[in-house]
């Protein structure tokens, strides 16, 4: 069994180890398809909901892209939407591209994938493909307040300026009120387009079945062929950063921590919390949310935390606790949701620990070693005082006056002793009368 100093060590040592062994030096894998000597065209793919791990993934991508001579990239997109804000960030990425880009509809452009489409300066899609759909909602799937649909709207309407296409398609996408029927999209419904649509309206330059077609269609028929992929780690932040399951990762972490604490050792729920905690922090490294300094005050404040059980006065363990949430604030994208993530795992641990207190008490795991059981009692030999009993009727002598309180000799022993209420000089005989407790009372014969 470990003793809590042990324990204590162990968390900091596998805390600090597995995070700074898990930082991925990443990398891509690219696969080439050699056509020809000439230009290069790079793939990379726009897939599953848009969120911060898919911008790290494109930034590192497209900045490999420009560092490697692309002559072009087109990105596959083939997404249902997600986060408003990292779509922004997404399509500030591709319109900044110095090298043409394409954008390549392979199924489904909705919502935030419209939006990031319009960056690209064409677009091409596959004969079932559709784009549109881009009404913007909340995370509980109710419509946004009329605040954020108008910012959602003129944003949708600047990236169809952005490459010089009609701005009323694209608010159509997001607006609901536009009436456009002849599209299929009348009042009260958003705009989707199909590829026939899409290039009526200019929103497509063709329709094209694979990649063959459309590198022909872009006169890049001999280009190499460049695939960008995202790495395993990439796909491991993508889903450890994602908004239902931060809040998850916390709770985990704060239920673990809370369990260990009344269980004896260092097991299951121990490892539980530290892992979960791991995965979090992992995650936000690998999606660029998270750096080096949010470790390190991570670091400090488990070390700080583990001092307070050895340095009375309760400071390090409240500038621990505030060094950890401090470092959670800075890995989180958004500082509402983080803030409702910390809120929920601390519930779930005030929950736990209100439970296991009433169930099994500070008696077990580490509460034992900092909480003092023992009580002194008169059966264990603890006594407070001696109650004299056996002076009362004893006489004595007063050796010194007693004005009221004095000594007194009592069968050869000196006594404190206090007189029953009169004046009396030292040497006189005195008689002990009562004894209550500590208090000798007595009085001169």
């Amino acid at each position: 069994m470990l003793g809590k100093g042990n324990r204590i060590s162990i968390y900091i040592v596998l805390i600090i180890l597995c995070i700074v062994a898990l930082i991925p030096n990443t990398h891509y894998s690219a696969e080439a398809n050699e056509n020809g000597a000439g230009k290069s065209v790079h793939f990379i793919p726009i897939k599953k909901e848009v969120e911060r791990g898919l911008q790290a993934f494109l930034t590192r991508t497209t900045e490999e892209a420009i560092e490697e001579g692309a002559d072009h990239i087109i990105f596959e997109i083939d997404t249902p939407g997600g986060r408003v804000d990292s779509a922004g960030q997404i399509g500030g990425i591709i319109q900044d591209l110095e090298i043409p880009s394409t954008a390549y509809i392979v199924n489904q452009a909705l919502s935030a994938g419209s939006y990031i489409a319009l960056f690209a300066d064409t677009i091409y899609m596959k004969p079932h493909a559709t784009m549109g759909a881009s009404g913007i909602i909340n995370s509980d799937g109710t419509a946004a307040d009329k605040k954020a649909q108008s910012a959602w709207l003129e944003a949708m309407r600047s990236a169809a300026e952005a490459k010089d296409r009609d701005p009323l398609y694209a608010a159509a996408m997001a607006d609901s009120e536009i009436d456009l029927p002849e599209y299929g999209a009348p009042e009260g419904k958003f705009l989707t387009l199909g590829p026939k649509d899409a290039i009526e309206v200019g929103y497509s330059e063709g329709t094209v079945n694979d990649r063959v077609e459309l590198l022909h269609e872009l006169g890049l028929s001999d280009a190499k062929v460049v695939e960008k992929e995202t790495t395993f780690s990439e796909e491991v932040a993508r889903f450890l950063t994602n908004p239902v399951v931060v809040p998850i990762l916390l709770s985990l972490a704060s239920l673990g921590l809370i369990v260990e604490l009344y269980s004896p050792g260092f097991g299951v729920p121990g490892i539980m919390g530290l892992v979960s905690l791991i995965l979090f922090f992992y995650g936000h490294i690998v999606a660029g949310l998270a750096g080096m300094e949010a470790v390190v005050l991570l670091i400090l404040g488990i070390i700080m935390i583990a001092a307070e059980f050895f340095v009375p006065g309760g400071i390090l363990g409240l500038l621990g606790a505030g060094a950890i949430i401090g470092s959670l604030f800075m890995s989180g994208y958004d500082l509402g949701h983080m803030s409702m993530s910390i809120g929920i795992a601390f519930l779930v641990a005030l929950i736990a620990a209100v439970i296991l207190f009433r169930q099994i008490g500070m008696d077990k795991g580490i509460f034992r070693h900092v909480i003092l059981k023992d009580s002194t009692t008169t059966e264990l030999g603890y006594v407070s005082s001696v109650n004299r009993l056996e002076l009362i009727g004893l006489e004595g002598t007063a050796v010194t006056p007693l004005r009221p309180s004095g000594t007194a000799l009592l069968d050869n022993e000196r006594v404190d002793v206090v007189s029953d209420g009169g004046f009396i000089d030292a040497n006189k005989q005195i008689k002990v009368v009562k004894v209550e407790g500590v208090r000798i009372v007595v009085r001169e014969i």
